[in-house]
């Protein structure tokens, strides 16, 4: 978080880890079905996406949810993908020899430790993908995607994976009673 919070405004981290310009408001003002596009989501999720200092703080927001869950992710997909991808060849070296009530207690079990992974992996996060002041800001840097997606399309001279992160399955709806998620401290906030 400290490596976040230390970036002046204009600069955030992506999700492959590095630093980034933000690309300037005005550059994406400049193309009309841009700024169209910005105007009428803005009033979406009540959300000025024209204000560099505001995108800033809602891409470092979304920065630190993804962030939280990386790694936690990223170790709980490794034995989801040792039952999952390791059944194979242990059924082609092993169970493939044993008698059919193994063969189908062995499916069955392996079944349902993917599944018992799976719905552990969402109910240990489920908090997270309801939270609606977290739901907000994925919503809000799925439009912003989506406005800087239209600005490249028109001309604007922005990176090709520019904001460098993808969509959120989890932002569909905006909760306007939500709180707003803090700005945090900052010693350099220029």
């Amino acid at each position: 978080m400290g490596k976040q919070r230390g970036l002046p405004i204009g600069q955030f981290i992506g999700d492959d880890g590095g630093i980034h310009n933000m690309v300037s408001s005005s550059v994406i003002a400049a193309v009309p079905a841009a700024r169209e596009a910005a105007v009428k989501y803005g009033r979406e999720v009540r959300f000025d996406f024209l204000d560099n200092v505001a995108v800033h703080w809602m891409l470092f927001h979304r920065w630190e949810d993804n962030r939280r869950w990386r790694r936690p992710a990223c170790l709980a997909g490794l034995p989801l993908f040792v039952f999952t991808f390791g059944a194979w060849p242990f059924w082609d070296l092993v169970a493939s020899q044993q008698p059919r009530a193994f063969q189908i207690a062995f499916i069955c079990l392996d079944a349902l430790i993917v599944l018992g992974m799976l719905l552990g992996l969402y109910l240990w996060r489920r908090p997270s993908l309801r939270d609606p002041s977290l739901r907000n800001v994925r919503i809000r840097a799925r439009h912003y995607h989506q406005i800087v997606g239209i600005a490249r399309r028109g001309g604007a001279d922005i990176p090709t994976a520019y904001p460098y992160f993808g969509m959120h399955a989890s932002a569909r709806k905006f909760f306007p009673d939500a709180p707003e998620l803090p700005t945090p401290e900052t010693d350099k906030s220029a």
